[in-house]
């Protein structure tokens, strides 16, 4: 759905470019004042976006995690061949805010009702899940999870995947800070997919 939404706008010819920077100029902080996160939520396009909104988030890339095929292309995942979802990985400073936090963000951007999907958007590619690559995370991505079952009287219940990191390969230049690059057509395919409505319906109003 998003491969097809997108060459419906490059068929009728509109195009919008914006330089920025993958990197910012923070980036030279040192090690031990940043840490590294990964989430899949669907589009890795609207989970960019939705962490760089968060306080103390440094930087965000998108990529694949989670298959069993070394340098996938985005080619290769998007059909579903590589057992990847598109991640991302969210490096942020944890003395601005928590992992807990993080999580927190996750969730209000995902719908967690639905297996192999998000949105519009279907297969196991676009499953949604939290990559733990420590013990502590585990523990509080399994502590956030049920807390939120106990809270909210979901018709179904949550099917995000809580499962350990793997390899995080950063997807290709193009996808990064897509919806900066390109805004009308993210904002295109972000509308389209129906992304707001359903977060609205699960989460209410941010």
């Amino acid at each position: 759905m998003k491969t097809r939404l997108c060459l419906i706008l490059f068929a009728i010819g509109i195009l919008t470019w914006m330089p920025f920077a993958l990197m910012p100029s923070n980036a030279a902080l040192s090690a031990d004042t940043k840490a590294k996160a990964y989430f899949a939520g669907g589009c890795f396009w609207c989970m960019e976006e939705a962490f760089e909104q968060v306080d103390g988030v440094l930087w965000v890339f998108s990529g694949y995690m989670g298959g069993n095929v070394a340098n996938p292309t985005y080619e290769q995942v998007s059909a579903g061949r590589t057992g990847h979802a598109e991640a991302v990985e969210v490096t942020y400073d944890p003395a601005k805010v928590s992992y807990q936090q993080l999580l927190e963000a996750f969730w209000r951007n995902v719908d967690p009702l639905t297996p192999n999907a998000q949105f519009c958007d279907h297969g196991s590619q676009y499953r949604s899940a939290v990559f733990y690559a420590t013990d502590e995370e585990k523990r509080l991505a399994e502590a956030s999870k049920t807390a939120i079952e106990k809270a909210k009287s979901f018709p179904a219940p949550i099917v995000t995947e809580l499962v350990p990191a793997s390899t995080f390969y950063q997807a290709e230049d193009y996808h990064q800070d897509y919806y900066k690059k390109n805004p009308f057509r993210y904002k295109y395919y972000k509308y389209n997919c129906g992304r707001a409505k359903r977060l609205e319906a699960l989460w209410g109003k941010s």
